[in-house]
């Protein structure tokens, strides 16, 4: 076993703001959705043109019943989406339940100035993140694919399909998958959201009028939005489930102290070896940054 210096501090530091940014922006953004759960396309919002609401009814019996509508399709979502258990334990008319929304169960004001606080703090750490890997080089280096990459992305495909995953120096860097993985998310995730936000804003009119347009109008930036906040959950499940099989302890190291074990004989990376005493290595090539 050898520990490498794999993650240097601003990237470390960066990371974990996101983490919470991220989970802030998503549970206020809920609190701002749950005001009116529903999503359209185009400029209007009108009654019966929903794409997908979070709704309820009652019952024969006086009963609430939470119902999600995706176009023509209505399914019933009691206890999750439409209805849920309120403070009190009774049920409640709410889009998604209080137990996913921040600062409050119903308090849209201070939803809105959490989401806006965090999306600037997003923004802005985003942007440190672009500049300082450009200037590491990181993203050119760790990031961008090569044409063997390319070459091997049916080999990586099956290799995630199989769970299997890297050991040793090979461990050390990003394959295919991860490397266009976190091009998305950074360049079109990332910047999508963050322009799709501004675009649902009517003080932003003047300025980005030309993109409310390109996507259909400000229902559609929303709905936009919306999917995109979705596609990160999506992400970052896959990103904790991945983590989870190979090492949780050794991943989790190296994104807090900086130090990643690597494997050099097979056995697991996320474990110990006593036998064989741990190299430190603190070359900055072997750094992802």
């Amino acid at each position: 076993m050898r520990l490498v210096y794999r993650h240097t501090l601003p990237i470390r530091i960066m990371h974990w703001i996101n983490v919470i940014a991220l989970s802030l922006m998503l549970f206020s953004g809920l609190q701002i959705f749950n005001a009116h759960p529903s999503l359209y396309w185009g400029n209007r919002s009108d009654k019966g043109k929903e794409l997908l609401t979070l709704g309820a009814h009652r019952d024969s019996a006086g009963n609430l019943v939470g119902t999600t509508r995706i176009g023509g399709h209505e399914f019933t979502t009691t206890g999750v989406l439409g209805v849920s258990k309120g403070s009190d334990g009774t049920p409640e008319v709410r889009g998604f339940p209080s137990w996913l929304t921040v600062p409050g169960p119903g308090w849209l004001a201070m939803g809105r100035r959490w989401h806006f606080f965090f999306a600037w703090v997003f923004v802005l750490n985003g942007l440190c993140y672009v500049g300082y890997s450009l200037a590491r080089r990181h993203l050119q280096r760790d990031l961008w694919p090569t044409r063997g990459d390319w070459r091997g992305i049916g080999h990586s495909i099956l290799e995630h399909i199989r769970f299997r995953h890297p050991h040793g120096e090979e461990a050390l860097r990003y394959n295919i998958l991860q490397r266009l993985a976190y091009l998305t998310v950074i360049f079109v995730f990332g910047v999508g959201i963050v322009l799709m936000g501004l675009a649902m804003s009517p003080r932003m009119d003047a300025v980005l009028s030309p993109l409310v347009e390109a996507v259909g109008g400000r229902q559609s930036a929303r709905t936009i939005h919306f999917i995109i906040a979705w596609a990160f959950v999506a992400f970052v499940l896959i990103h904790v489930f991945e983590v989870l099989i190979s090492g949780v302890f050794n991943q989790l190291r190296g994104m807090i102290t900086g130090y990643y074990k690597v494997d050099t004989d097979g056995a697991d990376p996320g474990g110990t070896d006593a036998a064989k005493p741990d190299e430190t290595i603190s070359a900055e090539e072997c750094s992802h940054d």
